[in-house]
């Protein structure tokens, strides 16, 4: 098994979300890609969690979105097509989403009590 392509949940969970702060068509986001944090990008919440379908594929993350310091902050699905993983170092990762923080907290919120 080739392990240099397999990257870790441990190394995504925890980490944080960016914005890029500005409306993406499909065309560019499909073939948009990033090395490390840009500079005008906008932090807007934390990776909770990875959702994987019952195949065991991935279909997007559990994101702590709004609220200061953990009050008034809401969790959220985002699909995986709204998403990329992008590297900052050799262990690390970010989620970079081609939404808004304002669409983010617009979205039903997803908790303990929505999987059942």
């Amino acid at each position: 098994m080739d392990t240099d392509n397999l990257i870790r949940t441990r190394d995504i969970t925890g980490g944080d979300i960016y914005t890029l702060n500005g409306p993406m068509d499909e065309d560019t986001w499909g073939n948009w890609e990033a090395e490390g944090v840009g500079p005008d990008w906008n932090d807007i919440g934390e990776i909770e969690d990875i959702v994987l379908d019952r195949g065991g594929k991935m279909i997007g993350v559990v994101a702590e979105v709004g609220g200061f310091l953990d009050i008034g902050d809401k969790h959220v699905l985002i699909p995986v097509e709204d998403i990329r993983l992008t590297p900052v170092d050799d262990k690390n990762y970010v989620i970079v989403t081609r939404k808004t923080e304002e669409q983010l907290e617009e979205m039903e919120s997803v908790d303990e009590g929505w999987w059942d």
